[in-house]
């Protein structure tokens, strides 16, 4: 039996699935697709999830729709749209923007009394209270911020060397960072009653790992915090020794009975 089907789910959840859900949100400029691998390595390891990549407007199949700019907009909108999907045992797994918008949106259900996964896992982004740092600045123009996106290991030199894909691709980039440009005062921070498990790369510049570990302060049911090999892209540098180490987290929280 599917649950409501929406376009923030290519991919329609399944309420017999033997497990819980594994929602994953994408980095600034990814897509659902960055998770195309998943399923299949997290069945090898055994971690017994339905992996359910999230798809934001203005990218892959829905290039055609507005982005979003603000991150209570698309909260709104996520909350809504995979309110249903949400209804049954779950974690969310976000990377660089995608842990912001996973933090924003528990928070959200959190404050409205909805159901919570049963735990964040977030990687490679500042803490909510810590301001971002200028590495990648939205305001820069296409070849800065492609040359420093490609720095950080985000894209390609020769990609960011090419003026119709900076053309292309730095818009949605730059709308991104945007979206994601938010501080929360440090007396405004407001504790969720979910674990997190945080991953970040050892040699990132754009989050060092004591931005990381700053993440400890937005949860009261424990926090665990694992520095990987790589930077800031060691998702996709690291994948094998990060679904390793997923899957241990999500054997962690273990398989539900099918309903």
């Amino acid at each position: 039996m599917r649950v409501t089907e929406t376009p923030y789910l290519p991919q329609a959840a399944h309420t017999a699935a033997a497990g819980p859900n594994l929602f994953c949100l994408p980095c600034a400029g990814g897509g659902a697709s960055a998770y195309a691998r998943w399923q299949r390595e997290l069945d090898v390891r055994g971690a017994g999830v339905q992996v359910l990549p999230v798809q934001p407007p203005g990218r892959e199949e829905r290039a055609h729709e507005t982005r979003f700019t603000d991150l209570d907009a698309l909260v709104e909108e996520l909350d809504e749209q995979l309110d249903a999907a949400f209804s049954r045992p779950h974690l969310l797994y976000g990377h660089s923007m995608g842990a912001f918008i996973a933090h924003a949106l528990t928070l959200r259900r959190q404050r409205r009394g909805a159901v919570l996964p049963r735990a964040l896992v977030l990687s490679s982004h500042r803490a909510p209270h810590i301001p971002p740092n200028r590495i990648l600045d939205p305001a820069a123009d296409d070849e800065e911020l492609a040359t420093r996106l490609a720095e950080l290991g985000g894209i390609p030199p020769e990609l960011a060397a090419r003026r119709r894909f900076r053309q292309r691709f730095m818009p949605l980039v730059r709308d991104d960072l945007r979206l994601c440009s938010g501080v929360v005062k440090e007396d405004g921070i407001e504790p969720l009653r979910v674990p997190l498990r945080l991953f970040v790369g050892e040699r990132d510049r754009l989050v060092p790992v004591h931005k990381m570990a700053a993440w400890s302060e937005h949860g009261n049911r424990g926090s665990k915090l694992r520095t990987m090999p790589g930077g800031h892209f060691f998702v996709r540098s690291q994948e094998s020794a990060l679904l390793d180490e997923l899957a241990a987290v999500l054997r962690e929280f273990g398989a539900v009975p099918a309903e």
